[in-house]
């Protein structure tokens, strides 16, 4: 009788995919859409024939898809290689103009200890150039305390970049008071979407914000492409000098496919909200639920009760340390909220900041549902999840 190899048996098992945000798949009508552009519609879209003007007419309504999405102006998109990149032309197209101006006193930047690396490590570079960072510290439920904020400005201050909603635990943050804030200051506001955009809907106007980014990968387009909202009439540096390329703010010839890619995901979550909101939530409560009745008080739950992203459920399973219980339920696909290093687990940040007790950081995990998730896929990694964090 033939043996099943372990890489076999591996392909055979089921997997329960709830590690959205870290990445989503590409949606099979995104793909669709972007085939032509890798196949017969190669042209370059600055050239001036046939295939240049075809791909460059994709380009200008994946552009128009993207600015829909937010309610934003076609000519305020622009078209990067990942929500990375976005956030970093946000902060340093901002501040470079702003550096040695003043040797005494620098330009200053208020944002948040709960940010995504992609705007903390800008800001870290851009204090050895001279910048002043302020941290603003967040609540129990990693809400930012806008009272912070607001203490922090001075007539320095040209940047304030918080996110909108977190990538770990799922909490929005009060962009819209954020906003008036940094509008009676005269500072510009800045604001990482990237785990918000088709989960909930967003209004760039409303929000009172600046400069938003747009990742594709956590929208069911391909990694590797992004965007950031520029609102209208706002000067930025460019990152990457060359042509002028995006309106001279991003030289460097388009990444078609990927760009048609993103501006039909960004159409379908469009055409999805807000059914696509009580969706998620229904699957993520009914997760929770699933955990609760089983686990009972071995079992909390980490960020705000309700302020939060629609299919994000950051849990402790108390007693427990995360990547062991991930390792021991090897159908569930997740995260951790620590990470172990030499056999010492360091907890997040994140969790850190909202003053989560070392017991319960080092049995956290991230669950996080999305748009091909089933409700017998809730219950079975509910069960496989229960039963591991029961088990000796």
């Amino acid at each position: 009788m033939s043996q099943i190899s372990p890489s076999m048996s591996e392909k055979l098992m089921k997997r329960i995919y709830l590690d959205y945000n870290a990445t989503t798949p590409i949606d099979p009508r995104v793909l669709e859409a972007m085939l032509p552009f890798l196949r017969e519609h190669f042209g370059n879209p600055s050239s001036n024939h046939a295939l240049g003007r075809a791909a460059h007419k994709a380009v200008e309504a994946a552009r128009r898809q993207v600015a829909d999405l937010i309610n934003a102006r076609p000519d305020e998109i622009v078209f990067t290689g990942g929500g990375t990149e976005a956030s970093n032309l946000a902060i340093k197209g901002v501040i470079f103009p702003h550096l040695f101006q003043n040797v005494q006193c620098g330009p200053h930047v208020i944002t948040s200890v709960v940010e995504h690396p992609a705007t903390l490590q800008p800001l870290r570079f851009l204090e050895r150039l001279g910048c002043r960072v302020t941290r603003v510290p967040v609540d129990r439920h990693g809400v930012v305390d806008v009272q912070s904020i607001r203490s922090a400005i001075d007539e320095h201050t040209k940047l304030i970049s918080i996110m909108h909603s977190n990538n770990e635990v799922g909490t929005f943050q009060p962009i819209q008071e954020i906003g008036r804030v940094a509008k009676a200051a005269g500072a510009l506001l800045h604001t990482d979407a990237a785990q918000s955009l088709g989960k909930v809907a967003l209004d760039v106007h409303a929000l009172g914000v600046d400069l938003l980014t747009i990742a594709g990968h956590k929208l069911y387009a391909p990694k590797g492409v992004g965007a950031l909202y520029v609102r209208h009439g706002l000067a930025l540096e460019p990152l990457i000098h060359g042509a002028a390329h995006e309106m001279g703010r991003r030289a460097g010839t388009e990444n078609v496919p990927h760009i048609v890619g993103l501006g039909r995901a960004c159409a379908l979550a469009r055409e999805s909200l807000p059914a696509a909101s009580g969706r998620l939530r229904a699957l993520r409560d009914r997760l929770w639920k699933g955990l609760k009745d089983r686990l009972g008080d071995r079992v909390v739950l980490n960020g705000h009760p309700t302020e939060s992203l629609p299919n994000t459920l950051n849990v402790s399973f108390l007693g427990r340390q995360g990547a062991e219980l991930l390792a021991k339920t090897p159908t569930v696909a997740a995260s951790t909220g620590s990470a172990c290093h030499e056999g010492q687990v360091k907890l997040s940040a994140v969790l850190q900041a909202m003053g989560v007790s070392p017991e319960a950081g080092r049995g956290a995990v991230r669950l996080s549902v999305g748009r091909f998730t089933t409700e017998s896929e809730v219950d079975e990694a509910a069960e496989s999840l229960a039963k591991s964090a029961s088990s000796p």
